[in-house]
């Protein structure tokens, strides 16, 4: 992870999208938001295309399928000339499963632009490590796009911007003036109306500099990674971490554990973000507090409440390109450098 992950061909309107189901099989289970994400990609302009696996509706009840033909459906998309990018249904606990079934080097030779994010970080370090291809931590056909009565346009303008961003520029990342961390029952309510509150911006947790190529990742997942071949080094790189059910003690425990493995130690910058199921159980203090206490005396910049995580609306990052993150007191900078994917005429 020393170079710059090869980039991805630009995604642009018309253009196909397969999707692909790397562990739980929402679509099944939830049939008419499934149908709703599908049209919610057309309504943008995509031509969506699920797998043979994702289409032909099969469940294991925790998964799809077994993890080779899971393996095989994203293989399948990624040499498929029609398909220009390759998104996740959703994501579940299983996405290392395929992992061993994958042919990098058919990934390298044929880099595609890969959205997803929460379990699929498990492929994002694939594409990375053992590939060299550029990924994206973004949104997903049922979490995202499947969004009632549309999906939110916040989180799909910077899906947009990201698959499109083709020039050499900086671009200054802001946060959405809204965000909310209801989890619907998809079952029930899935449509019914978020309920959002202002953002208050990004938080400046200890102040400082830094410009490195960037990892996002959902912190349970890249943990589940240590000490495997697909685990980064991550010198000189910002690394971003979100969480979905965030209680005070799996905080304390997961930041420790990058602590203990020397992550900490590696990075230039950290950027978390906000987790959508945060409970203090009683702690006096805070989530910020306590990333400081186990932080220690680094000097590295760190910011939280960032909006690229299970809350929406959600940013789009991509993997392994260029970061500036610049925090202080009060004012917070993020500034992400291009290209993020290769221009097509």
């Amino acid at each position: 992870m020393d170079d710059r992950p090869i980039r991805p061909p630009a995604l642009l309107p018309g253009d196909t999208v397969g999707i692909f189901t790397p562990s739980v099989p929402s679509h099944v289970r939830y049939p008419e938001k499934w149908v709703h994400g599908l049209a919610e990609l057309e309504r943008l302009g995509y031509r969506p295309k699920p797998g043979r696996l994702t289409a032909s509706g099969r469940s294991q009840g925790y998964r799809a399928g077994g993890p080779e033909e899971r393996a095989a459906e994203l293989m399948e998309l990624i040499l498929d000339p029609e398909v220009r990018a390759v998104m996740a249904t959703v994501g579940g606990a299983n996405s290392s499963s395929l992992l061993p079934w994958l042919d990098f080097e058919a990934i390298r030779a044929h880099p595609k632009v890969l959205v997803g994010f929460s379990d699929v970080t498990s492929l994002h370090l694939a594409f990375l490590v053992r590939a060299g291809v550029s990924t994206f931590y973004g949104p997903m056909a049922m979490s995202n796009f499947a969004e009632w009565p549309h999906v939110l346009p916040e989180t799909a303008r910077s899906f947009q911007e990201a698959v499109t961003f083709d020039g050499p520029g900086t671009r200054r990342l802001e946060p959405p003036p809204r965000w909310s961390n209801r989890a619907g029952d998809w079952a029930t309510d899935w449509k019914a109306p978020r309920i959002f509150q202002d953002n208050e911006g990004w938080r400046c947790v200890r102040a400082g500099e830094a410009t490195g190529p960037l990892l996002a990742a959902n912190t349970g997942t890249l943990l589940a990674n240590a000490g495997t071949d697909v685990f980064p080094r991550l010198e000189g790189w910002i690394l971003l971490i979100e969480d979905l059910e965030a209680p005070m003690s799996r905080l304390e425990r997961n930041w420790r554990h990058l602590e203990r493995l020397g992550v900490l130690d590696r990075i230039a910058g950290l950027i978390v973000g906000k987790p959508e199921d945060f409970r203090d159980e009683g702690a006096p203090f805070s989530m910020e507090a306590l990333l400081l206490e186990i932080l220690g005396d680094r000097r590295l910049p760190v910011i939280s409440n960032f909006d690229c995580s299970h809350t929406h609306p959600m940013l789009t990052l991509a993997q392994g390109a260029p970061l500036t993150l610049r925090a202080a007191p009060g004012a917070v900078e993020v500034l992400a450098h291009g290209p993020w994917v290769e221009p097509r005429t």
